[in-house]
């Protein structure tokens, strides 16, 4: 017996040493350098907070069977503060460092990208919604306050991961100093290039600080290095395509000499709601890589597995007065590996490609995860939002409020106002964000939205009549000069003609951030009412489906507790990703909160393959 615990402790320790077992990695002589040897980087971008965490290893392990040697992340800090001052890099998706290392372990170097900007088509680019409050605060400048929040969250983050830099025997061999800040630079004139450079250069010195050794890179189109490059890191060209363009602007700002890299090479696009879904051609993504191969130039596909969009994560893109357009649930990006996980077309090819131009092992491509279909789901509840809101305490003012105003981060409020004397004209809420439903008396006379550019309509409010607006957060702005206006609920004055509506609004704030306990409702449904249905299901196996919402018009769905995220039959997505390690053998929960309600639904089902393309006007 103590022979065979000898040899057990003996065994751990090995293991462990071989573990911890330390690497080398460097920016020298115009390559990187791994182990005193000169290597391309070869990587895809997997965004850990996009992916359920039972699926990661999977993934990760996909990503290395196609060929690749690296995983790049972003890291985002609206996900880890989850309240201000609260942080969270342990519980579900969140925890970092069990990414990091599951990375490690399939044999995957890692390139983390913290920002503490990130883009990424993620709310707000990843800044806490509540930065806004603070009037002293500027994001994105060379502002203390700002500046200030940016290193502890630097140093919350490095107190998590420090030690998996390649330095210390882990996988992490670069780390981005902000993020595609030279786009920034070119849209804010207003700030001299003086003020973003010392933004740039502080950032940069808070990850020294914080505790980060490997080399640090930057991120930014390749006419745009002037505003984007940082002194001391690594330039990268994204999108860049032309070898000697390359080439030559790395050589402008990097000493004359490499390594050179593409961290942003685009295998597929983002999508917007109302907008068709993008897709990129196998062809031109093979000959692509091929030319980099060739020329021994470093890149990462962005994505190599997008993932999903859960619960309220995904931000918008902006695209003139007023008009946002809001990135749909799914993060599927026509990526080589999909939504769901699966293997496509291009990443067969792109596998191949890589069988003939790498030396090291390409293992085998790990088995999908089981897919399931649900015929029918019965819903057996429907609440009544009107009745569901007189539980909630409203907060008062005289005029309506922002949402940051009244505390509130994502989901909905429901404003409500009393009509003290007959007024009818031409409803305007110029300061709608983002989409709003109409209701006199409790019937639904409208709906505006800030896609499409309506913030108008008729209206009629006869004496004591009630104006109810519900109105829903799409998602923050993510990118661009748009992105210090994010304010969201109704942010200017509603009018009729030209006489605004003050005195006694009510809010009630809908966060929707778990699911809604409908136990002490009644079961009343009212047409074109907003509505949360509730029903149950029971299966004898559990796998990946896709909840068919092509009957449905705008809302989000619950199943265990878990946000699915956002439909809309405006399309292109017309399903939502369920993944089976949120379902249960035996007896499973479904929420749907249906917005618009123009007809009553009795049951929802599940399909075996996901609609992402179906556009409707």
């Amino acid at each position: 017996m103590k022979k065979l615990l000898f040899l057990t402790v003996f065994l751990l320790t090995i293991m462990n040493c071989f573990s911890q077992q330390k690497h080398s990695f460097e920016i020298k002589d115009g390559s990187f350098i791994y182990d005193g040897r000169a290597i391309q980087i070869h990587s895809g971008e997997m965004h850990f907070a996009r992916v359920p965490k039972q699926y990661w290893r999977h993934r990760l392990q996909m990503i290395k069977a196609m060929g690749l040697n690296t995983v790049a992340t972003y890291v985002f800090w609206n996900y880890h503060e989850t309240a201000p001052g609260v942080w969270d890099f342990k519980t579900g998706n969140k925890n970092i460092r069990e990414f990091i290392k599951t990375a490690q372990e399939v044999g995957l170097m890692v390139i983390l990208r913290p920002g503490p900007y990130a883009c990424a088509e993620w709310e707000f680019g990843g800044y806490p919604w509540w930065l806004v409050k603070e009037k002293a605060l500027v994001i994105r400048s060379y502002n203390k306050a700002f500046l200030d929040s940016c290193k502890t969250y630097i140093n919350k983050l490095a107190q998590q991961v420090k030690d998996l830099q390649m330095t210390k025997g882990g996988p992490i061999i670069m780390v981005q100093a902000e993020n595609e800040f030279g786009s920034y630079v070119a849209q804010r004139k207003d700030i001299s290039l003086k003020d973003h450079k010392a933004y740039s250069a502080a950032i940069k010195q808070e990850l020294i600080d914080a505790g980060f050794s490997v080399p640090l890179f930057t991120s930014d189109g390749s006419s745009l290095f002037n505003g984007g490059t940082i002194a001391g890191a690594l330039p990268t060209a994204n999108g860049e395509d032309n070898i000697e363009t390359l080439k030559k602007v790395v050589n402008e700002y990097h000493d004359g000499k490499g390594p050179y890299m593409v961290a942003e090479f685009y295998p597929g696009w983002l999508d917007h709601w109302a907008e068709p879904f993008q897709k990129v051609s196998t062809q031109n993504v093979i000959a692509q890589t091929e030319k980099y191969l060739k020329a021994g130039v470093s890149f990462s596909f962005y994505m190599i597995h997008g993932g999903t969009n859960f619960g309220f994560t995904s931000g918008a893109n902006y695209n003139g007065e007023h008009n946002i357009q809001p990135d749909i649930t799914s993060y599927d990006y026509d990526a080589p590996i999909n939504e769901a996980g699966w293997e496509t077309p291009k990443y067969k090819a792109l596998r191949q490609l890589f069988q003939q131009y790498v030396s090291y092992k390409i293992p085998s491509v790990p088995a999908p995860i089981p897919v399931i279909s649900i015929s029918s789901i019965q819903l057996n509840k429907a609440v009544d939002l009107f009745d569901f809101k007189e539980k909630i305490i409203p907060v008062e003012s005289d005029t309506p409020q922002t949402f940051e105003s009244i505390n509130h981060g994502y989901g909905y409020v429901l404003y409500s106002k009393k009509i003290e004397k007959p007024i009818k004209g031409k409803l305007r809420i110029d300061g709608l964000r983002d989409y709003a439903t109409i209701f006199v008396n409790g019937k639904k006379v409208a709906t505006l939205n800030r896609v499409f550019n309506n913030y108008s309509c008729d209206i009629n409010l006869p004496l004591n009549a009630t104006l109810s607006i519900l109105v829903e957060n799409m998602g923050r702005i993510n990118y661009g000069a748009e992105i210090v206006h994010n304010l969201k609920g109704i942010i200017s004055p509603v009018l009729i003609d030209s006489a605004e509506l003050k005195g006694n609004w009510k809010m009630y704030r809908l966060p929707m951030n778990a699911e809604p306990d409908l136990h002490s409702f009644k079961n009343r449904y009212v047409k074109s009412h907003p509505v949360i249905y509730s029903g149950s299901f029971s299966l004898i196996k559990t796998g990946d489906t896709f909840l068919d919402m092509r009957s449905w018009e705008k809302g989000i769905v619950f199943v265990n507790g878990q946000n699915l995220g956002r439909y809309w039959n405006a399309g292109p997505q017309q399903t939502l990703y369920l993944p089976g390690c949120w379902l249960h053998k035996g007896r499973n929960i479904i929420t749907i909160f249906e917005q618009e309600n123009n007809e009553e639904h009795t049951a929802i089902s599940a399909i075996a393959t996901p609609i992402l393309d179906e556009l409707r006007k």
